[in-house]
Order: C-alpha cells, then sequence, then structure tokens
C-alpha cells in the first residue's frame, strides 16, 4: 500500500504562502505536501526539506526536479532546526513558514527493514536514520533495560495498559535468549496479554511498538526542540503547522502554542483541523491526525 498525504489541502493553505515565500518542510516523508507546497511558490520562492530518512529525501528530489522554486533538500533530523538551515545558508528570522507531518510513510513500515512493523520480522531497531547515529535502538531497550525502566516507557509512551506484564514478560523471554526480532518480540507481548486483548480491533503490539519507537527516536524532545528553532526561525507573523497523529503528541503541542501565545503569539487553530469525512472515507488511517497553526508574534514599533 502507498502512503496517502494527510491533511494536504488544509495543511497547505494554514500556512497562507506568497509566490516567494521560504518555507521549511521539517519532515519530506513521500513528499505529497513538498509538492504541493512547491505548486504555491513561484521562481522566487525557496522550499527546504529536510528528513532523517535517506531514502525519503532521495525519492523528493526526483519528484521535485521539475518544479518552480528553487529547491534545497537536506538529510537529518528537524529537532536540529537552526543549524541545518544555517549550514544551507539560510538566515534565522527569514522563514515565511514551518511545516511538520509527524506521521509515517507506509514504506517505513513495509520497506524499511528497521522492524517498525509487526506485521513483519525484522530486526529490532526501530531508528528513523543510520542506527549508528544512535545511542540505542529497540534491540538494546528490549534485552538491557531493567523491567521498571521497559514498563515505565510503555505505559507512558504507549499508554499501554498492560505494561507491566508485557515488561515482565520481556524479562523472562530475554533471561533465555535475547530478542533479536519484532517476531520475537511479538510472540512475547502476545503471551503476556489476556486473550480478549489480543482479539481486540487493535493489535494487542500497537503501543508497546509505538512506546519503542518513540522512545529510540526520543519523539516528545525532539518535538519540543522544533517548535522552540521554529520560533527562532520564522519571520515575525511566520506560521508554524504542526500534524499531529497521537493524544500524548497533540497535548504537548497544545501546550507549548498556549505558551507561546501568552508570549504574544497567535493561535491560527482554536480547535485542531482534523481530516474530513471525505477523507477518511479514502484514507481511514487519517482518523487521528490533528493539525495546529500557530504564527510568531508581529513587531510593533512600540
Amino acid at each position: 500500500m502507498s502512503h496517502i498525504t494527510v491533511l494536504l489541502t488544509e495543511a497547505v493553505a494554514a500556512l497562507a504562502l506568497e509566490r516567494d515565500s521560504t518555507v521549511v518542510d521539517g519532515t519530506v516523508g513521500s513528499a505529497g505536501h513538498a509538492v504541493a507546497l512547491c505548486a504555491q511558490l513561484g521562481s522566487t520562492g525557496h522550499y527546504i526539506g529536510i528528513d532523517a530518512d535517506r531514502v525519503a529525501v532521495a525519492a523528493a528530489r526526483e519528484r521535485l526536479a521539475l518544479v518552480a522554486p528553487k529547491v534545497t533538500l537536506i538529510t537529518g533530523n528537524f529537532s536540529n532546526l537552526e543549524n541545518l538551515l544555517s549550514s544551507s545558508h539560510v538566515e534565522a528570522g527569514t522563514v515565511d513558514a514551518v511545516l511538520a507531518d509527524l506521521g509515517w510513510r507506509m514504506e517505513q513500515f513495509t520497506d524499511g527493514g528497521k522492524g517498525f512493523s509487526f506485521r513483519v520480522d525484522e530486526p529490532l531497531l526501530m531508528t528513523y536514520g543510520d542506527p549508528s547515529d544512535y545511542a540505542f535502538t529497540a534491540f538494546d531497550i528490549v534485552n538491557d533495560w531493567t523491567e521498571t525502566q521497559i514498563a515505565t516507557i510503555i505505559a507512558g509512551y504507549g499508554e499501554e495498559r498492560y505494561a507491566r506484564r508485557i515488561a515482565s514478560g520481556i524479562v523472562r523471554a530475554r533471561a533465555i535468549a535475547p530478542l533479536h526480532t519484532t517476531g520475537a518480540l511479538v510472540r512475547v507481548i502476545e503471551s503476556a496479554v489476556p486473550a480478549v486483548y489480543r482479539r481486540g480491533r487493535v493489535h494487542c503490539a500497537t503501543r508497546t511498538f509505538q512506546a519503542l519507537r518513540m522512545a529510540v527516536n526520543d519523539e516528545l524532545t525532539v518535538v519540543e526542540n522544533l517548535i522552540s528553532a521554529a520560533v527562532r526561525v520564522l519571520r515575525p507573523g511566520g506560521r508554524l503547522a504542526i500534524i499531529t497523529f497521537h493524544s500524548i503528541e497533540d497535548r504537548l503541542v497544545k501546550h507549548r502554542f498556549r505558551e507561546l501565545a501568552e508570549q504574544g503569539a497567535t493561535i491560527i487553530t482554536k480547535r485542531p483541523i482534523v481530516p474530513s469525512s471525505e477523507e477518511l472515507a479514502h484514507n481511514p488511517r487519517a482518523r487521528s491526525a490533528k493539525l495546529r497553526v500557530i504564527s510568531t508574534p508581529v513587531k510593533t514599533n512600540e
């Protein structure tokens, strides 16, 4: 199944781009937003795309080869936004809009080979970028961390009700043999939770895999850093739009936007924008998406 870009029209419209705007796309992904953003820009516009996945950046380069605006593509994590832009000679305070889609490319699940999906048996890595650049991987968490540490992240990041049972099962299983693959971990999870939970609409490993992925990639800290950096690189009145896909991220974005509003920023979306019924009919995976938008303070002469 190919990736379908979520809230495409709404996100692009929310950024209110002009033909000569400079826009940063913090998560290039499958380049769905990238193509639509470039269509809003003229020859004097500048699209800057960032992604930790080298495959995504290479694919985007092909898709954007013939667009009108200047295109700069960067392999890196958007938490380092300021440094990445500086290395590309983009000055702080000159960016008109920043977009970050915190969702997934379907290809990361099916073609990545890093263990993001519990439906295929792959090495337990779960790193967005090169595993050698990470302090630890999912393998390290399940095989080296204490039972309490594992239970804490599964409960905190995954909001998993059976976090302690799953953590206990992991520790018992690894005492016999290390857990090297997603398949081995799924079997442990299935044996640790009640039978009725295994038969639920949502796969019983979903929340644990989400928690491991978030821990490996330090996702909440990354989003915090992105918001802080985006405010510094945007011009006065510039816009930041973030699309989240689960409640933990959405709460973080909502609270940070409120803090920024107290400092003079303007919240554009009083309530988050969610997919229309038409979009959900076409792409049910979009059901949890929420778009929030804020604009930076406009300087006055007072």
